[in-house]
């Protein structure tokens, strides 16, 4: 089986990465069905990744209709114990200008159409989430990005929408009044999804855009966010290299035992079935006994 140990998602305008040694190509299927795409697995920076871009390759999936869970779950299954997400999100504050990065520190979800966890069906485990994002990674993320873009926020809180239409004008000074930096359709359920399969995940969000509330700026459009996310894609990319080489060996953050004391349901009364398709993410505390 394949492996690698640090999970690529890419968003609107980042599909592949350079610079990738001993490539090669799987697909995975996972019992909650196939994911976005193949994934690209090379050395990069010294260090084996996957590479998944989380609309597919040519863009099929709209934020509802991505199979977060199969991408999830297909990471896990590989192996990868960090997961850097790259997402284009539009700004909800006038300091946070377009072309601007954001490593965010909270969310706030608003999506309404998504399965956000991977338990249930006879399962039950209730796992924390007060901090969303892994606080190693951010700051390793935040640190990089500091020295290859010009102007870069530490924290602040991704409203999660749902999509694919935008908000209006309503919506986003409802957010703007929350105190929400940032607004993105594709953090949820991921950051849930990896934290329930005690993946460490952060999120390198690249501001497009001011949203719909800005009086003096031209509404958010798919033109705008294009235009100024593939002026974003290689300073991206840089910030990833970096990450990759200055990755800790060992993980010692709260991510790695999420699972700990989470699952609630008696051992002997969880279904077979779903022992078995859960086997990668609950193993390490729910062994099967040998027949």
């Amino acid at each position: 089986m394949p492996s690698a140990k640090v999970g690529i998602i890419g968003g609107s305008g980042l599909y592949e990465m350079e610079g990738l040694a001993d490539v090669e190509e799987v697909r995975i299927s996972t019992p909650f069905g196939e994911p976005s795409d193949a994934l690209v697995l090379g050395t990069l920076e010294g260090v084996r990744i996957a590479f998944l871009p989380r609309h597919g390759r040519g863009h099929r999936f709209s934020p509802t209709e991505i199979p977060v869970q199969a991408n999830i779950y297909a990471l896990k299954t590989l192996g990868v114990e960090w997961i850097i997400s790259v997402s284009a999100v539009g700004s909800l504050k006038e300091e946070i200008r377009p072309l601007d990065l954001v490593i965010p520190d909270q969310l706030i979800d608003r999506t309404r159409s998504r399965v956000n966890s991977f338990f249930g069906r006879g399962l039950v485990a209730h796992v924390g989430f007060a901090d969303p994002f892994c606080p190693t990674l951010s700051r390793l993320i935040y640190e990089k990005a500091a020295q290859a873009a010009p102007k870069v926020h530490r924290g602040g809180t991704y409203v999660v929408m749902e999509g694919p239409l935008f908000s209006t004008r309503a919506e986003s000074n409802l957010y703007r009044s929350w105190g929400a930096s940032v607004i993105g359709m594709t953090a949820l359920p991921e950051a849930k999804l990896a934290r329930e399969a005690e993946m460490c995940y952060a999120t390198l969000a690249c501001t497009t855009d001011y949203d719909c509330w800005h009086e003096t700026h031209a509404s958010v459009s798919v033109e705008m966010i294009v235009s100024n996310l593939l002026r974003n894609v290689a300073v991206s990319k840089r910030v990833i290299r970096e990450t990759l080489s200055h990755l800790p060996q060992r993980r010692d953050c709260s991510c790695s035992s999420a699972l700990k004391n989470a699952i609630i349901t008696a051992p002997h009364l969880i279904p077979p079935p779903v022992w078995e398709e859960l086997g990668p993410i609950v193993s390490k505390y729910l062994p099967r006994e040998k027949s």
